[in-house]
């Protein structure tokens, strides 16, 4: 006889947070629902109505890849519309998704990619997805030439951005709090690069917390991010309030990863001890918690976003 079940409240195993990769981004939520019930339909509405805003096809087409039954229902879309180089799009970013969460090969995925990338070579999109399975699997001269064809179609491009510099964080680990860092450097030049009102002047904070998890998962920083010192430095303080009023001035809510840039940016005040400025910044966050930069080495990142966004509520 197979034993009880466990009593209700007790014995249960929590289930991890899942974190929301649609963000604010209401229509898109209501497309992914269609498309997991088969109704592709809504999805391609979708897309039609995004058209060439880069950032925001990256944003919906990188989400909706993230379901399991994404790569089905785009084939049975391209069934019945063959031309559709959107339903392609996304049926290849799904397959990279599935390559990262080995129920596909990654030459598969690079093969679809490539593919579709003939098909629309404007669109910055396949060449995402290509960064997107580099960045965990490649070389790095290959994540670097998959940048650079993300940039020439889309110098601005968010996703791409915060793909490079967490990879650039990973290098040499061993050199601790080195101030000259190339992550650090990459970052400044693209925030330079960038227009005085574009998100991408937030990469330097970007490129501190993941220099930051980098060196936490090696040891030589402190698991907890409020005991390191990685957050008080001068450096690190102007870094902060470089990035804190740009958001005063410019921090609109349109970009479609306004939620990422948030959360890097509360992560950072609250660090930093500045409580007042983070619960500003956690208000503005919502729901819309991000795994990154949360990811520390001992805790689970929602577990930590809430416990921050508890204190500098609770304090501010």
């Amino acid at each position: 006889m197979s034993p009880p079940p466990p009593p209700l409240g007790r014995g249960r195993k929590k289930a991890a947070h899942v974190f929301d990769a649609a963000l604010d981004d209401t229509e898109l939520a209501a497309a992914r629902v269609s498309l997991a019930q088969g109704r592709w339909s809504a999805v391609r509405a979708l897309l039609a109505e995004t058209g060439q805003d880069w950032d925001r096809r990256g944003h919906r087409l990188t989400a909706l890849a993230q379901e399991p039954s994404t790569v089905a229902w785009a084939r049975d879309w391209q069934l019945v519309e063959p031309e559709s180089t959107d339903a392609r799009v996304l049926e290849s970013v799904a397959t990279v998704f599935r390559a990262l969460h080995r129920k596909a090969k990654p030459d598969a995925a690079r093969e679809a990619c490539r593919r579709v990338a003939l098909l629309v070579p404007e669109d910055p999109t396949p060449w995402l997805g290509l960064l997107i399975l580099e960045r965990s699997l490649g070389r790095e001269e290959d994540v670097v030439r998959l940048f650079d064809e993300v940039r020439h179609r889309h110098p601005e491009h968010h996703h791409a951005h915060h793909l490079m510099v967490a990879r650039l964080a990973e290098r040499r680990p061993d050199a601790g709090q080195d101030p000259l860092h190339e992550v650090y450097d990459f970052a400044a030049w693209a925030a330079e690069q960038a227009p005085v009102d574009s998100p991408l002047a937030l990469l330097p904070v970007v490129a501190h917390a993941e220099r930051y998890r980098v060196l936490a998962a090696a040891g030589s920083e402190p698991a907890d991010p409020v005991a390191a010192g990685h957050w008080v430095g001068r450096r690190a303080r102007q870094v902060m309030k470089s990035a804190f009023d740009w958001w005063l001035q410019y921090g609109r809510d349109q970009h479609p990863r306004n939620r990422v840039d948030l959360n890097f940016l509360a992560h950072a005040k609250f660090c930093e001890g500045r409580a007042a400025e983070a619960a500003a910044l956690f208000h503005r966050i919502g729901p819309h918690a991000t795994p990154h930069p949360w990811s520390y080495p001992d805790r689970d990142p929602f577990d930590a976003f809430r416990a921050a966004r508890d204190a500098a509520l609770g304090s501010a």
